[in-house]
């Protein structure tokens, strides 16, 4: 029995990725050669391939000068270091722990000051993690099981149930956003994102024309929603944290929506107003 038990913990720790596959699949995905990357990382060509084929265990700076130059998510530098033998160096702590006190509140206080734009705060997979107050208003109309938590943003715009039928120029947003989504999976090889993406490609698909491939090309794509004050023509911006530690930071995003017109402004102004009214 004892046998049969380490035998099964063998095959368990055979199918983890040693470090030399996970940085060749890497190396690999960034589109780079073993000449490429040596060069960059300033290590011989001789010693990356030992590396790669477990001939040699790198140094905890080499592995963190190749993840460096890789692009390599904090989260998967630390799979790297445990996969070499070395402790993670990225902390992982939820939002509600005290030592992201400083960052919380800088969120909370991007997101009120953006008011009355809406704005939210995501996390890797594009689940609502916070949102100001001009957001809900938009929300009309959207099946309530898509606004039970966790929200995933990405369903909640594309679901046919939640705000497609209203974006009226759905064929170029959802364009927009399957390429966001198709690059942060080709640079992160997150799974649940993969498996995400195949979920909204399986969405009924509105019929493309010549306008959305133009929106597409342009340099920015606007959010066109109808709503009960009329059409409202955003264009939105992505800001992350600069050179972060911990992996929770490295992997929030916020989302920040600017009225594309004048009109757009002041029903925004309006509506905000209509539901700081209801809430005093």
């Amino acid at each position: 029995m004892l046998a049969g038990l380490r035998y099964r913990a063998g095959m368990n720790l055979a199918a983890v990725p040693t470090v030399g596959q996970q940085l060749r699949a890497w190396r690999q995905r960034r589109r780079l050669s073993q000449l490429d990357l040596a060069g960059d990382a300033d290590v011989s060509t001789r010693h990356l391939s030992c590396v790669e084929t477990g001939r040699s265990v790198p140094s905890r700076a080499m592995l963190l000068r190749l993840a460096d130059r890789l692009g390599v998510p904090l989260r998967e530098r630390n799979r790297l270091l445990t996969a070499a033998g070395y402790a993670p160096m990225y902390g992982e702590r939820g939002l509600d722990d005290p030592a992201l006190a400083a960052a919380r509140l800088a969120i909370e206080r991007v997101l009120k000051g953006h008011e009355p734009y809406p704005a939210l705060a995501i996390d890797r997979h594009w689940t609502l993690v916070s949102y100001n107050r001009a957001v809900p208003p938009l929300l009309a109309g959207v099946w309530p099981d898509l606004l039970r938590p966790p929200v995933n943003v990405l369903r909640l715009s594309l679901h046919p149930q939640g705000l497609a039928p209203r974006i009226l120029n759905l064929p170029a947003w959802r364009m927009h956003l399957l390429h966001r989504l198709a690059q942060q999976v080709a640079a992160s090889a997150d799974p649940v994102l993969a498996e995400l993406a195949r979920e909204l490609e399986r969405y009924p698909a509105p019929s493309l024309d010549g306008r959305a491939a133009v929106a597409e090309s342009s340099v920015l794509v606007p959010f066109v929603l109808d709503s009960e004050v009329g059409p409202l023509s955003f264009i939105s911006t992505t800001t992350v944290f600069g050179t972060p530690v911990d992996v929770t930071l490295s992997e929030l995003a916020l989302e920040t929506f600017f009225p594309a017109d004048a009109a757009t402004a002041a029903s925004l102004s309006r509506l905000h107003a209509s539901a700081t009214a209801r809430s005093a």
